[in-house]
């Protein structure tokens, strides 16, 4: 019970300290009207002796949206800012709070989001965003690792089409032919009468994704349907699904790059802007001794 009680008062803390530099307007304590610095200004909400004047809400309301869209936005404001004062008054009547302590708490995650910002901005305007095939296929060779799959993938076709779909026939036809002209008369018919297709085998697809509410779902063993399968096909009451399968790879195999390119090249990105923020930090701090811009002082 003790622990628990610590837990809900820690996490009080912090919420009424990321209330309080997150949205400075809604912890503006004014105690009363004629204290503010604007007495003849009318309130437009009030939570205890806390209120909220029109000059806390400028700029809420964007130019040229309608006027009942602005309403909308100004009372969802209102009541948000009621909310939090009254959250905060229930914080206040049931917490001692350190004030020296939350201040600082304040002060370090104002200075967070600063940094963060700042950060930001600088590699926004010195990042290089440009990859190269080599560098994706040196970071997968590097790490090849961890790029086992989590999930069955195939490269293949999958059509469902209606069982009134004219010549069904020859379209098995032609879903089993690997001639050019065939492919290109099937996926004509297939965009006509198919009400799910999925005709490009170039890519690597999660096999779940393809089959999601289908009868195929209800595979027991889909790695060993894989295995065993490379065309299916099978009914329900109103349609047919077909499913061609020119490559696959069962989960714990290691992913093909084609596969994992896109997480590479993010892998790649998140490295780069790490290395400038690092860079950016070193930079500063060289250039302001260089320049004695602070000093660190002897305790005695």
């Amino acid at each position: 019970m003790i622990k628990l009680k610590n837990y809900i008062r820690n996490s009080l803390i912090i919420l009424v300290s990321i209330l309080y530099i997150t949205s400075c307007e809604f912890l503006q304590f004014k105690k009363g009207i004629n204290g503010d610095t604007e007495p003849d200004a009318q309130p437009l909400a009030s939570v205890g002796d806390m209120y909220l004047f029109p000059r806390d809400v400028e700029g809420i309301v964007p130019p040229g949206i309608s006027k009942n869209d602005s309403i909308d936005l100004m009372e969802r404001h209102i009541k948000s800012w009621i909310k939090k004062q009254l959250l905060i008054t229930e914080a206040q009547n049931q917490l001692t709070f350190d004030e020296v302590e939350l201040e600082r708490r304040v002060l370090d995650y104002r200075y967070a989001l600063m940094m963060h910002e700042f950060e930001k901005y600088t590699i926004a305007r010195n990042i290089n965003v440009n990859i190269s095939e080599e560098e994706i296929e040196l970071y997968y060779q590097e790490n090849i690792e961890n790029f086992e799959l989590k999930q069955n993938i195939i490269r293949g076709y999958f059509i469902q089409l209606s069982k009134d779909a004219p010549n069904i026939g020859r379209f098995r036809y032609l879903l089993k032919s690997n001639r050019e002209k065939d492919i290109e008369e099937l996926k004509s018919y297939s965009f006509s009468y198919g009400t799910k297709v999925h005709l490009d085998d170039s890519i690597w697809v999660n096999f779940e994704d393809v089959i999601n509410n289908t009868p195929f779902m209800d595979i027991p063993n889909k790695t060993d349907f894989l295995r065993r399968n490379k065309y299916h096909e099978v009914p329900d009451d109103k349609f047919i699904f077909f499913l061609k399968i020119s490559q696959y790879k069962i989960q714990n195999d290691t992913s093909p790059l084609e596969f994992v390119r896109d997480d590479i090249q993010k892998i790649i990105l998140n490295k780069r802007k790490v290395s400038l923020a690092k860079k950016l930090e070193e930079d500063i701090y060289k250039n302001a001794i260089e320049n004695e811009d602070f000093k660190i002082y002897k305790q005695e």
